[in-house]
């Protein structure tokens, strides 16, 4: 299975907060410079982890991004299904137009490969990821 851009970025914007020091806020332009990526996607990232209420959106001189839940109760599978879509195949969804639908075995097949790739990102937590966060800091210097 193949992440979207959105999730990836996402999932970079959240490292990069849960990093800043004394919770300061990070401006969209900071994260975007600290890997390299358009500003634009990440404003839209922004977005969306706001919506989600990850992240919170402080406005104003001094504003930024900065984090509204701590890194141990941000579990990986519940961000995944909230930013992907998970239809692997055109039968996943409610008007299929597969003619062997009936008769076929892989709906269930990537149904069950689906339901482990969650299970295991069920397991972890953002903490798990920025477990070595001063190595990670030093890369974006």
């Amino acid at each position: 299975m193949q992440l979207t851009t959105h999730t990836d970025y996402a999932l970079r914007t959240l490292i990069c907060l849960s990093l800043q020091p004394d919770s300061a806020p990070m401006t969209v332009q900071e994260i975007a410079r600290r890997y390299s990526i358009s500003a634009n996607h990440i404003a839209k990232v922004a977005q969306t982890l706001t919506q989600l209420g990850y992240i919170n959106s402080l406005r104003g001189r001094g504003g930024g991004l900065v984090m509204a839940q701590a890194p141990d109760t941000i579990n990986l599978g519940t961000l995944v299904r909230e930013t992907e879509n998970l239809k692997l195949l055109d039968c996943f969804g409610e008007a299929s137009q597969c003619a062997i639908e009936p008769a076929c075995k892989l709906k269930n097949m990537f149904m069950q490969a689906q339901q482990a790739f969650l299970k295991v990102l069920d397991g972890y937590t953002l903490s798990d990821v920025i477990r070595n966060g001063d190595e990670l800091k030093v890369l974006w210097r």
